[in-house]
């Protein structure tokens, strides 16, 4: 069949996807097709404004950025009025020749789209619903995997996939920033595991005397030193976890950037973490895994490889045992060796 992508041949695509990281890193792959079969197009992510950040990240799927300004319809914003004249014109000057809505099932997402200007719009619509007179596009699937949903939208237009995995490239920039922080200091690539113990949502979070506990088990058997991570916001959470523990821990949790976070993380044998962003970063840096899930769907939300990252559903903080079961598993087999 023919796509949308094979009739209209735009030069100039919009994609919004105004998410937080995890997300972000869940629609690569839907990016990886785009781009495969849109070679000589400017893509340019409509997004929440951290993502600017992500055209330098994957300069071969992206050419440009724009940042969204938010929607009274949308939680994870609030709407910057003051910023839409500027938002507005920014579209205007790329004279888009079609927006692809890739936020969600379009309930709320495709009248945002349909008012970019583009010649030509497409995105998904909830399933029984027609989608928006003149649009194009596909039923949002019920079930899968998150960054698997994406990609039947991109079939349709003419965008077969290429790959579903996830992937999160490195730069100098981001070891060098890590280096500058100070954080990494004396820490031997191979010889340290990532404890992660926060999230956006804080009742996402397992309990951090589990932390602790799964912490103190992988220290004490393999001879690794802990290091907790988080962000700048995060340090008291991160002290909390090392105060409850009887090995000693590096604190981690700082004003880093994600991709100096990654580099530090790339350089671990292992991460236990909660269901939140840096497990989608694990996925992309192909770092063995625990996720301890207590919210989310972990049918939706789960890393595609099951071997190499390992989820739990413990909304009671039960389950450390296995966690350390999980834990020991990976690291026996030495898979996914950290990065020199």
């Amino acid at each position: 069949m023919t796509g949308l992508l094979d009739t209209l041949r735009p030069q100039r695509i919009l994609v919004f996807r105004a998410l937080q990281l995890g997300d972000m890193l869940c629609a690569v792959p839907a990016l990886r097709a785009l781009r495969a079969a849109a070679p000589t197009a400017r893509i340019t992510l409509v997004g929440l404004p951290w993502a600017a950040q992500l055209r330098l990240r994957y300069p071969h799927y992206l050419d440009d950025f724009i940042a969204f300004p938010g929607h009274h319809t949308l939680p994870e914003q609030a709407l910057r009025h003051e910023e839409l004249p500027a938002f507005h014109m920014a579209l205007a000057r790329r004279h888009p020749d079609l927006a692809i809505q890739l936020h969600g099932d379009g309930s709320r997402t495709n009248a945002i789209v349909a008012g970019f200007g583009a010649r030509a719009n497409a995105g998904f619509h909830p399933a029984g619903e027609s989608p928006l007179p003149g649009w194009d596009g596909v039923p949002w699937p019920a079930t899968g995997l998150e960054p698997h949903r994406l990609l039947p939208l991109m079939e349709h237009l003419g965008a077969p996939a290429h790959g579903t995995h996830l992937e999160f490239p490195l730069y100098p920039a981001d070891d060098a920033e890590l280096h500058a922080s100070g954080l990494a200091d004396d820490l031997e690539p191979g010889q340290y595991f990532c404890i992660h113990p926060g999230a956006r949502s804080r009742d996402k979070c397992w309990p951090i005397e589990r932390f602790a506990e799964v912490a103190d088990h992988i220290a004490q058997a393999w001879a690794l030193t802990p290091v907790l991570t988080g962000a700048a916001n995060e340090a008291g959470l991160a002290h909390a976890v090392a105060e409850r523990m009887q090995a000693p821990a590096r604190i981690a949790a700082g004003p880093i950037s994600i991709g100096a976070m990654a580099a530090l993380m790339a350089g671990a044998r292992l991460l236990v973490c909660n269901d939140t962003g840096v497990s989608h970063l694990a996925a992309g840096l192909k770092l063995p895994s625990v996720v301890l899930f207590n919210k989310a769907d972990i049918t939706r939300w789960a890393p595609e490889d099951t071997d190499l990252h390992r989820c739990l559903w413990d909304p009671g903080g039960e389950r450390a045992r296995e966690v350390m079961a999980h834990a020991d598993a990976l690291l026996a087999r030495g898979a996914g060796q950290a990065r020199a």
